[in-house]
């Protein structure tokens, strides 16, 4: 939360000479607290996990293309876990992925990562028409 104190100055008004310091002159402190809408915590909630999502079939791309071994435990295990976010977009295209010796690209996650993004932008824009603040 945002956190602003603002501070107010009064003293009196002379009639000819104009403001003058006055033994009774007093500082009012006010807190004013900021804090994100439904909206905008479902945004920034909503942005996170694709960016999960989105990270998770960057690293199954890259490791693809660096020829990964697949029996190591971490790389099996992106490769287990991002294979869920990548199945719905199987087959969308004749090639699946092209290969050059132990390098492969994984056209398919290519496709993904892209359908995720996309999804996400979506939403995103959804949750921008809900939003209150101008």
């Amino acid at each position: 939360m945002d956190e602003r104190r603002v501070f107010v100055r009064r003293s009196r008004t002379d009639v000819v000479g104009g403001p003058r310091p006055m033994a009774d002159e007093s500082v009012v402190q006010e807190s004013i607290r900021h804090s994100p809408s439904g909206a905008e915590i479902a945004r920034r909630v909503v942005v996170f996990l694709f960016g999960i999502v989105q990270l998770l079939i960057g690293l199954r791309i890259v490791l693809s293309l660096l020829g990964a071994v697949r029996a190591n435990d971490l790389v099996r295990g992106i490769y287990e876990v991002s294979a869920v976010f990548v199945a719905p977009f199987e087959g969308i295209l004749r090639t699946e992925s092209v290969g050059s010796g132990a390098s492969v690209l994984d056209v398919t996650a290519i496709v993904a990562l892209v359908g995720w993004t996309v999804l996400e932008l979506i939403i995103v824009a959804a949750i921008a028409i809900a939003r209150r603040e101008p």
